[in-house]
This record gives structure tokens, sequence and C-alpha cells, in this order.
């Protein structure tokens, strides 16, 4: 049986992020068809006019993902399951050291949280990364900045 594609993705705090207003935002809606016991979660995400449902499993650094993408009917049938497990931000996308930084600006009652997030290959090549300097402290393995838990539960305290 073939392995499911792995996500391997880094998540930083931002205080200060760059001025944004140089780059391009593309706004995202994101909800939580269900979270299961073992950790594994549905969501469904519109980015602009392209919908996907994504599979994740649970982990920090390294976790298995699926996606598929969606029609925005689909999406739309879907959508109201995921009722009081959503999200709102806005997503920018910044290149840095050969990479692209996803810095996430959140909307609603998450309001004032902005997060950078950096996908790669392997494990190893996220150790050789070196972050900018407006990175603030790294929430990689701090469950409660994970989407999800931002979804069910609201803004954590800070660090």
């Amino acid at each position: 049986m073939a392995q499911p594609p792995v996500e391997v993705e880094r998540k930083w705090l931002v205080n200060a992020p760059p001025d944004l207003a140089a780059y391009e935002g593309r706004r995202v809606l994101q909800g939580y068809i269900a979270v299961s016991e073992d950790g594994t979660e549905v969501r469904l995400r519109q980015i602009g006019e392209q919908c996907f449902q994504t599979v994740k499993s649970e982990g920090g650094l390294v976790r298995d993902e699926t996606e598929v993408e969606l029609s925005t009917q689909q999406f739309a049938d879907l959508w109201p399951t995921t009722a009081g497990r959503r999200l709102e931000k806005t997503r920018y996308s910044i290149g840095w050291a050969g990479k692209t930084v996803e810095v996430d600006v959140y909307h609603g009652s998450l309001s004032g949280l902005v997060v950078a997030e950096v996908e790669f290959t392997s494990a190893g090549e996220s150790a050789q990364f070196t972050p900018p300097p407006w990175f603030a402290s790294e929430v990689t393995d701090n469950a409660a900045y994970k989407n999800v838990n931002l979804a069910l539960h609201g803004r954590p305290p800070r660090l």
C-alpha cells in the first residue's frame, strides 16, 4: 500500500511582520468537519475561488496530509457541518532564503494573532532553515496553535 503524502511544516508567532501591504493577501475560510480521538482532522478550506477537503494526521513537524479539490457547490454543501469549528484569516506569501513563508493574519475572535508557516521537503531541510528576524517564538510543537485547536478553542494565552 502506498504511503500517504507527508507535510513537513514549522510554525512561528509573528510580532512585527514586514509591511504586508506590499503583498497580495488571500482570504482563507477554514472549518473542521471532524476531529477524531487519534487526532486526525478533516478540514474544509476555501482560498479565493478554490475549495479543498483535507485529511491530516496528528503530529507536529511531520504528519500525513491528503487533500482533494472540491467544487464550490460541494464546499457549500459541506460548510454547514463545520459550524462552531471555523476560522478566517488572510494569507500572505513572502519569499525568504529560497522558501515561501506563509503569513496568516487571523480575524474575528482570533484578531491580533499572526503566525508564519514554512513547508519543507524533509525534517532535515527544516532543521537547516534560519528564520527571518521578524519571527518570534516557534510554536510548531505547541498544539494550542494548530489551526484545528484555534477553531475549536479560540486564541491561546501568549507565550
